[in-house]
């Protein structure tokens, strides 16, 4: 009898459409190809502030469960480079002069109230948000290095020096996944969180947007 497939290439195939369209959106476009200005960028890292604040918090309630705790690895924890990145980005005091988008506050509302409460709900999240940044997250960075010339503060969210390879950690990632225990039904919940994760990040991108030209570079 073959062996069932690997629940992180179910997982990865499953959610590979709504990956790909929060990747080609439009704001992620102008970042990606030098016309939106450092100012645009500062608007992804204020959400990012946000989203992350959310997740790290929640990942203290999960930090015991036997399925959801492996996943907690506090190498990981981006606010402290976000709090670092805005304050090179907006100056002393950006704390006071920030709020969320609108879309943000829904994604934040579902960390806390899915992710917070739901194993299964808190991997997916957790998934979608740090795997997709060591790995996109790359392609980011070496993009403000080239158009604005930053590669130390005011990207350090980029930086995951405390997981030792990528690559490695990738592959320990994809095995957490596997040993999860999950029942069929129960994957089916993760994958179908995992795609709301990516729609509520792609709403992010989508209100960007809709306010990004005033960033564009001339």
């Amino acid at each position: 009898m073959a062996e069932p497939e690997r629940f992180s290439n179910v997982l990865r195939a499953a959610t590979r459409q709504v990956h790909e369209r929060a990747e080609g959106a439009a704001f992620i476009g102008k970042l990606m190809s030098g016309e939106l200005a450092l100012a645009g960028f500062a608007e992804l890292a204020v959400q990012h502030y946000f989203i992350y604040t959310a997740l790290e918090e929640v990942s203290e309630a999960m930090r015991t469960d036997p399925v959801a705790g492996p996943f907690v690895i506090d190498g990981l924890r981006r606010v402290p480079a976000l709090t670092e990145d805005l304050g090179f980005l907006l100056g002393p005091g950006w704390e006071g002069r920030v709020a969320p988008k609108a879309a943000t506050d829904r994604y934040c509302e579902r960390l806390r109230n899915v992710a917070g409460s739901w194993p299964g709900g808190f991997v997916a999240h957790h998934y979608t948000r740090y795997l997709g940044d060591i790995s996109g997250g790359q392609v980011i960075r070496a993009k403000l290095r080239t158009f604005h010339g930053i590669d130390g503060p005011g990207a350090t969210f980029y930086v995951f020096d405390r997981i030792g390879s990528p690559a490695e950690f990738r592959r320990r990632y994809r095995t957490l996944l596997d040993s999860a225990g999950w029942d069929q039904s129960e994957r089916a919940q993760v994958i179908a969180e995992t795609r709301r994760a990516f729609e509520l990040n792609e709403a992010v991108f989508s209100e960007l947007a809709d306010g990004m030209q005033k960033h564009l570079v001339a």
